[in-house]
């Protein structure tokens, strides 16, 4: 087993902890945490062995689990790889787009592996219908959350939308082409609520709005193809797919048929993949594990983290535009 352990022990970090202990793959080593009444509860209520520092911590760990505030990304990410550390960072991988890519340098001269948090990769109706996505041309998503003070020091780009940017990257296989987006500040110092235009040179469009002063939680997807629809249901963890093929010659009572201008004649169907239930925080880390086990690439790549991250600065740059 690889040897995990957890740098910052705030919401997120308290969950990174709670799987990495039940883990059949992770031996959990322990955690730092810079808020000493913090830690010693911890400690107290669950046994978690607290450490002293974040050098101590590095020290007795093969895996290092930054879960600390964005701005610490950079930092924390280079002191566990100087020491030959493996890193997984949460989402957003860094505070900018070129401490990003110092830390992708540093991962190669140090010969070890790095993973970024987006966790909805492993949202298990994005896996059940991810295989079926195949050159989409229109991408729309919503995520809306009610308002939570925690996470409004940054846009909601980087604290929300980053999540679509991500699934959208890993499924639309070409360049950006141009961006128009807007997002209004009204509650934070920075965007509350923003939308995204986002042309690819092969002609996709992706239309992403993002807000966290919305009064429901809503985290859907949908994704427009040739003869075909797929929606994905990030928070209810279900998918719907609609096909369409050319119609029989003579249809049968219940077929769904519609018929074009120009007399084309297409049958509806529905497909309805198979979601098999999963934690989608313990499968990123296990896999994380993996990857490292079998050496073979991890399936959020620190080259992904920074290409959303990349996108995400263009949005909040396209604000002032």
């Amino acid at each position: 087993m690889l040897k995990i352990g957890v740098l910052g022990a705030g919401h997120l970090g308290k969950i990174h902890l709670k799987l990495a202990q039940q883990s059949e793959k992770l031996d959990l080593v322990g955690f730092y945490d810079p808020n000493p009444e913090n830690s010693k509860k911890l400690e107290t209520e669950f046994g978690y062995r607290a450490f002293s520092s974040i050098s101590e911590l590095i020290e007795h760990s093969d895996i290092v689990d930054i879960v600390t505030p964005t701005l610490s990304h950079y930092d924390c990410a280079k002191m566990a790889i100087l020491r030959g550390k493996h890193i997984f960072l949460e989402k957003p991988i860094a505070n900018s787009v070129q401490e990003a890519e110092e830390i992708i340098k540093l991962v190669k001269e140090y010969n070890v592996k790095g993973q970024v948090g987006h966790v909805e990769r492993f949202n298990p109706a994005f896996i059940a219908v991810k295989d079926l996505i195949e050159n989409p041309m229109f991408i729309e998503t919503h995520r809306l959350a009610e308002f939570n003070p925690r996470g409004t020091d940054v846009p909601v780009v980087l604290d929300l939308m980053i999540h679509d940017i991500d699934a959208i990257l890993s499924v639309v296989k070409s360049p950006v082409k141009e961006i128009h987006a807007s997002g209004v500040a009204v509650i934070s110092d920075s965007p509350d609520i923003a939308n995204a235009r986002i042309e690819f040179e092969n002609g996709c469009v992706a239309n992403i709005t993002s807000s966290r002063i919305s009064l429901k939680n809503m985290r859907k997807s949908r994704f427009f193809q040739r003869d075909a629809y797929i929606s994905v249901d990030y928070l209810e963890k279900t998918c719907e797919v609609v096909k369409m093929k050319d119609a029989p010659e003579q249809p049968g009572e219940w077929d769904m048929i519609l018929q074009n201008a120009e007399g084309l004649k297409k049958q509806i169907y529905f497909d309805n993949p198979d979601v098999k239930p999963n934690n989608a925080i313990l499968d990123e880390l296990e896999s994380f594990a993996d990857a490292i086990l079998k050496n073979s690439q991890p399936l959020v790549t620190l080259e992904d983290g920074t290409n959303a991250l990349r996108v995400a600065y263009q949005i909040i740059d396209a604000f002032n535009k």
